[in-house]
């Protein structure tokens, strides 16, 4: 019995202590993003709350700038939103779901923040999480895009090419087009956490004689109007053109190569000579 009373106080403990700690305001956000300007930034934000779970329409979320909590840049109500950010935020996230998450759109340069998320339950009580905020950095021009391709290309054989772009603005993502349209493309933006994200394109055509020396472009387009392009010079490995051929039409065409000849013997030497060096 007394076993049983120390096992019964142990759990109650524990069902203390966690209610204890999950009645705590906390939010996680990034601290830094880039923000491209006239584009699009995306903040991830999560908060917990203390009590239970709420429906949205219980709780209010608002951003404001860390050191002056009426300037704010998100609020349900349009009014109390500040001039220079209205029509350019609303919540990603659902709020009852405890997701905070923000868009600012037409990026301008001087949106510097640092911005906090705040939240606020009519009747019961409200947070502002100024200890987790987010500070943008400003990027006049967009990076350019990276650009892989194989080492060897040849002709009338597949080739792949990838090009790709970080980005933060994944509600309004980049498009990639290429310089190729006889081709066939696939893009795919992916989350490489932190608030980043990648879009990517692979490019498969089939290269020919006339593709060499040549560029292949590739053409990043953001949203807000914004482009940033990457070429690479194609070299295609041509057909040799012995392949086809029977020996004795290999040694009239070397014949044909070769100057100051004096003879057909030396002529055959000299082809021989030349396919072993070439294969």
């Amino acid at each position: 019995r007394d076993t049983q009373k120390k096992t019964s106080k142990f759990y109650f403990y524990i069902v203390i202590f966690a209610t204890v700690l999950s009645d705590v305001w906390k939010a996680e956000v990034v601290s830094e993003l880039k923000a491209l300007v006239s584009s699009c930034v995306v903040l991830p934000c999560k908060f917990q709350y203390p009590g239970k779970p709420l429906p949205d329409s219980r709780i209010r979320g608002i951003w404001h700038k860390q050191d002056k909590h009426d300037q704010r840049l998100y609020h349900e109500d349009p009014i109390e939103i500040a001039d220079n950010f209205k029509g350019r935020t609303r919540l990603l996230g659902h709020l009852g779901e405890k997701n905070c998450t923000l868009e600012i759109d037409e990026v301008r340069n001087h949106d510097h923040g640092p911005f906090c998320f705040r939240a606020e339950i009519p009747t019961i009580e409200k947070y502002s999480f100024v200890e987790s905020c987010v500070a943008l950095s400003m990027m006049p021009a967009p990076e350019k895009p990276k650009l892989e391709q194989m080492k060897t290309l040849e002709d009338g054989v597949p080739a792949t090419f990838k090009c790709s772009i970080r980005h933060t603005c994944p509600s309004h993502p980049p498009t990639i087009t290429w310089s190729r349209s006889n081709s066939e493309a696939t893009w795919s933006n992916r989350d490489i956490l932190h608030g980043n994200w990648e879009m990517e394109s692979l490019l498969i055509f089939i290269p020919t004689e006339k593709d060499d020396f040549t560029d292949l472009t590739c053409t990043v387009s953001f949203h807000g109007g914004l482009q940033s392009s990457v070429s690479s010079l194609m070299l295609v490995k041509r057909k040799s053109s012995w392949q086809g051929l029977e020996p004795d039409a290999c040694i009239v065409k070397a014949f044909k190569k070769t100057i100051q000849i004096s003879s057909l013997q030396k002529a055959k030497i000299f082809a021989l000579q030349y396919l072993y060096t070439d294969y």
